[in-house]
């Protein structure tokens, strides 16, 4: 079954995304996969994903985004699921 597109933005604490930025930063260290909970959903991360900071500027903003990508089959999976995983924040 396809999934549905989504993109959306969630706001955190500046707590919440130092714990999630550690957690992320210890499993691309530890060549692990990687699990986050955005607004409700929970996804996992392969160790594959490509990693990206993005610069946008415009006449009255500016934004930095951190972004991390990678593709899935023609069954909507990345790669096989690893034995252990970081705790979902």
């Amino acid at each position: 079954m396809a999934r549905s597109p989504r993109d959306i933005e969630q706001m955190y604490s500046t707590p919440e995304v130092v714990a999630k930025l550690r957690r992320l930063a210890d499993a691309l260290e530890s060549d692990k996969s990687f699990r986050i909970q955005i607004a409700g959903t929970r996804i996992r991360v392969p160790k594959v994903a490509q990693f990206s900071i993005e610069h946008e500027r415009d006449d009255d903003e500016e934004e930095i985004e951190f972004q991390l990508k990678w593709s899935l089959d023609a069954h909507g999976n990345a790669e096989p699921e690893e034995a252990a995983h970081p705790e979902i924040v």
